[in-house]
């Protein structure tokens, strides 16, 4: 997490999209959609805005669809800032959506683990729901057992987000006012996530927020995937390298301990390519407390956007993820809480271990834990953070 002062945390990048974007209206479609199949390349980049459905209010939703000149397509809603679709192609150059996600919005209300969404104001847990800041303890929901969970029993998953679509970089800016006292929370919160889809068939994330009193943020995306294709099976055959050797243990209600472990002899060794399930179901005591990975990796790439922090490769399909951020962590989570009870896009059931996340982010308990990095914001200053998801095949 980085937090700079407002003049020094716009970069170049961010001034041309924030002129690129103005004057554009959220009522209207920005693009027409192309009429070309998404199997050929040296299309022209599109973005495209329709109904997703409403909210029991009334509230209409928005769903954004970004598609690059390679044919590759990503589909965002207002909803939560929920990436609902991604569509890559194979070794062979065939298309197949690789989020898991629903059709509609109704899933989105029906039943959602959080597929897709953006986690805050604190993603991951806090430790029996409470956190102590300038000398003043706050009080959150437990919505994990004891334990606070990815901002709360609402979130920023559950909000409507305002959306404003950037043809010129195949982009949408979404932004959410998250007021002081919002699920225990002190200040008011302007946060903004803008998705690029870039001709590199980068998916890039940029986080960005500001508060008018002291408080904690960690933010991520929590897509859950399988390069395999959704619902197509479970990913415990995909190939998995992350750059990091420790990990932050957890006690029996999956709060870090502070300590720091080697991962070196133990299943939780990715430093090279090794299968998700070689030793997902190992005697291992961390293993069995998280019902498979659900652990936070501290990365050697902290603040270094430029190189990989992870990869993973799916053998049959040849397609590949890359994940760059600056954060200095990342959440492996297996999917070890889908019971097959959800139906997904197409009709598929999503069960136990069908799709992964890699939710970049600082350290779950943060607030708690005075050795790990600081997730403090203070008034005056800007929190600024990237992770960029790349797809490709071999």
């Amino acid at each position: 997490m980085r937090f700079k002062q407002p003049l020094l945390a716009l970069s170049l990048f961010s001034l041309a999209f924030v002129f690129a974007a103005c004057g554009q209206k959220t009522t209207e479609q920005t693009t027409a959609p192309s009429t070309k199949e998404p199997t050929k390349e040296g299309m022209a980049a599109t973005l495209k805005k329709e109904n997703f459905g409403k909210l029991p209010n009334g509230t209409e939703v928005e769903l954004y669809t970004l598609t690059n000149k390679n044919g590759v397509e990503v589909k965002i809603t207002n909803y939560g800032a929920t990436v609902t679709s991604i569509k890559a192609p194979d070794k062979n150059g065939k298309f197949e959506d690789v989020a898991l996600g629903y059709d509609n919005l109704k899933g989105y209300l029906d039943k959602n683990p959080h597929l897709g969404s953006v986690a805050g104001r604190y993603a991951n847990r806090i430790a029996k729901g409470q956190f102590t800041l300038a000398g003043k303890t706050y009080t959150l929901a437990k919505n994990n057992g004891e334990n606070h969970l990815h901002g709360g029993p609402k979130g920023f998953y559950q909000a409507v987000w305002t959306a404003t679509p950037s043809p010129a970089n195949d982009a949408v800016t979404l932004k959410y006012l998250s007021k002081d006292g919002e699920e225990g929370y002190p200040g008011n919160l302007d946060v903004t996530v803008t998705y690029t889809l870039t001709d590199k068939n980068e998916l890039k994330i940029d986080y960005a927020a500001t508060t008018d009193k002291e408080t904690i943020l960690n933010l991520t995306n929590h897509s859950y995937f399988n390069l395999a294709g959704a619902g197509n099976g479970d990913i415990l055959n995909h190939q998995l390298k992350i750059n990091s050797d420790q990990i932050t243990p957890v006690d029996k209600t999956m709060i870090p301990t502070g300590d720091v472990k080697q991962v070196a002899g133990t299943p939780f060794d990715f430093t090279n390519l090794t299968a998700i399930g070689a030793r997902i179901n190992d005697q291992d005591e961390q293993l069995i407390l998280g019902k498979g990975y659900d652990h936070n990796f501290i990365l050697k790439t902290s603040n270094n956007i430029t190189t990989p922090a992870v990869e993973v490769y799916e053998p049959t399909t040849g397609r590949v993820m890359e994940v760059f951020t600056d954060q200095p962590g990342v959440q492996l989570y297996t999917g070890n809480f889908l019971d097959g009870t959800i139906t997904g896009k197409g009709g598929k059931v999503y069960n136990q271990r069908y799709g992964f996340c890699l939710e970049t982010q600082h350290y779950p308990d943060s607030p708690n834990k005075p050795n790990f990095p600081n997730v403090t914001l203070k008034p005056g200053q800007r929190f600024a953070t990237t992770t960029i998801y790349k797809f490709s095949a071999r």
